[in-house]
């Protein structure tokens, strides 16, 4: 399937690696700044925080000095409407949004997508710093912590593409699904005159979004690019395509994922992979590394159970894996830093195919999420050293698994953990719970 894809030509030194979330910030506020006819951001969230103003401040100067300048910011609907989780009140990053557009001479669109209905059941998970002819892609959303604007930081991947028919192809995607559609609504309107959309335009939007495609000039040889997206278990190219990386992978394949609770179908091609003799490098977040860890000597809330279901999935894995752990096979990497988190995705396959991803590579993002990702074909092998650099850059802070029992059980876990984990187990909750988290 991967060599029949068509994709982007892309020339060697149109591709380069940022490495740190600082990198990253200085690249954005620099291509910001210097745009001259569009910027187009997709992500997550774009909070409201020190770096997030930072962010919109510098979008709000580039179209007051170019009013021509085609500004378009896509975030989740449901996520941009709520505060931080545990926090009470009216808040929301959406109240920043209409604050700063209507102190500005030139307001730029502000959109929130609502992929379903409620946040739980699906979210737009879409990603891309699309700005001139380049792409900036990583996982990383907009706030404080992925861009490393104090003391911590979240770990992410972050590559430079420049290529104008990529960064056409993904604009036009937006245009197409996206910043047009009847269901999704602009952040940024007043308070008294606010139209949000129905219950049935939501619905009918995550039809439309599961037949979304890049549309692009394409060659089947070469070094190329492909972009891809995908919403819902159907017809979802994204997820066909990262199955068959590992199918198709004749040698080894290097996989990160911040959150290891993968779908059936990955689980079952990574064993066969196995048996077959390959080799598989999986780099994961310690549990103290999760988005939402909560440190023992503070106020425990049910969120905070999260890592530790995902380490009993690890877990699980990794016992009936351990045979691949022992000859050498199977090398599990967690990874910490500190106080810091870990939010890497992606798959590289024989050190040829590299798919960039925002995907987490669980049963919610090959179900529920509208996720993309690029998958770059290095038929002359001029990225090889550049991805094998990054590589050894992601391992910077891991420690390996030498056996399954270096993960803790459920007996090691605090007191308020265990119960929780308990109650799930008792009323089979575990099962649904492993496909919406």
């Amino acid at each position: 399937m991967l060599n029949k894809l068509g994709g982007i030509p892309l020339q060697p030194d149109s591709l380069s690696w940022l490495l740190t979330p600082k990198a990253l910030k200085t690249e954005l506020l620099s291509r910001i700044t210097n745009a001259t006819h569009s910027i187009y951001i997709a992500a997550l969230y774009l909070e409201d925080d020190e770096a997030g103003r930072e962010i919109l401040a510098a979008l709000m100067d580039a179209k007051q000095r170019n009013p021509e300048l085609d500004i378009k910011v896509l975030v989740d609907f449901h996520r941009a409407r709520r505060g931080l989780i545990g926090h009470k009140g009216d808040s929301g990053n959406y109240f920043m949004y209409r604050k700063v557009n209507e102190e500005a001479e030139y307001p730029i669109d502000i959109l929130g997508v609502p992929v379903k209905s409620r946040e739980f059941m699906g979210v737009l998970h879409l990603k891309g710093f699309i700005i001139d002819d380049a792409v900036i892609y990583s996982g990383a959303s907009i706030n404080n912590i992925y861009l490393h604007q104090a003391d911590r930081y979240r770990f992410d991947r972050y590559h430079v593409l420049e290529s104008a028919e990529l960064a056409r192809s993904m604009r036009e995607m937006i245009q197409k699904y996206l910043a047009h559609d009847v269901a999704v609504s602009s952040l940024t309107q007043p308070k008294e005159s606010e139209h949000l959309p129905s219950k049935a335009e939501v619905s009918s939007l995550k039809h439309r979004l599961s037949k979304a495609e890049y549309t692009y000039s394409q060659t089947k040889i070469g070094n190329r690019v492909t972009p891809l997206v995908g919403l819902g278990r159907k017809k979802n190219k994204l997820n066909k395509v990262i199955v068959s990386l590992v199918e198709g992978s004749e040698d080894a394949l290097f996989i990160c994922t911040p959150y290891f609770n993968p779908p059936y179908i990955l689980v079952r091609a990574l064993a066969k992979h196995l048996r077959k003799g390959k080799k598989i490098d999986i780099v994961v977040g310690d549990k103290t590394s999760n988005d939402f860890y909560i440190p023992p000597e503070e106020e425990f809330s049910t969120i905070g159970a999260l890592p530790y279901m995902y380490e009993q999935s690890l877990r699980k894995f990794a016992k009936r894996q351990q045979w691949a752990i022992e000859n050498g096979q199977l090398n599990i990497h967690l990874w910490k830093d500190g106080r810091n988190s870990f939010h890497l995705k992606g798959i590289s396959a024989d050190g040829k195919k590299h798919l960039i991803t925002g995907s987490n590579l669980n049963p919610r993002a090959w179900a529920l999420d509208l996720e993309n990702g690029l998958l770059l074909q290095d038929e002359s092998e001029c990225w090889k050293k550049p991805f094998e650099d990054e590589q050894e850059h992601i391992l910077e802070h891991t420690e390996r698994l030498f056996h399954y029992s270096q993960i803790e059980t459920l007996h090691n876990y605090p007191a308020p953990v265990r119960k929780l984990m308990k109650r799930i187990k008792r009323l089979k909750a575990d099962f649904l719970l492993r496909r919406i988290l």
